[in-house]
């Protein structure tokens, strides 16, 4: 798999074009703010997010408040309650509890899938 993403000071930007516009643009993937930026070369759009995220970080701190981060490590999953119970007895059967067997396999899959990270 392909990376397509930018990356600066934990943050990950996309990278899309448009054909009406002729440019390319983005915006701060994995943070619930809009952060977008542009540029009509790869260069010039990866100047741009690097500006995006520090006027962002900039931003955030006149205003006092705290800039979202990405990834906190908690994240919520929705199952069947079916599923749910069979995990939680796989779990308790396992001495382990539901978040440890949730890492187990999420790293297991990240380890087959080999995906390239940003």
């Amino acid at each position: 798999m392909k990376s397509d993403f930018l990356t600066h000071k934990g943050y990950s930007g996309s990278v899309s074009y448009s054909a009406d516009d002729n440019c390319l643009f983005g915006k701060i993937e994995f943070i619930k703010d809009l952060v977008t930026y542009e540029g009509e070369t790869v260069a010039q759009v990866k100047v741009a997010f690097v500006e995006a995220v520090e006027d962002y970080l900039a931003t955030c701190e006149t205003l006092g408040k705290e800039p979202e981060q990405p990834f906190k490590g908690v994240f919520q999953v929705r199952t069947s309650p079916e599923v749910h119970r069979q995990l939680a007895f796989f779990a308790k059967h396992s001495e382990k509890n539901l978040n440890e067997l949730a890492n187990e396999a999420f790293q297991q899959y990240l380890n087959q899938q080999k995906l390239k990270q940003p």
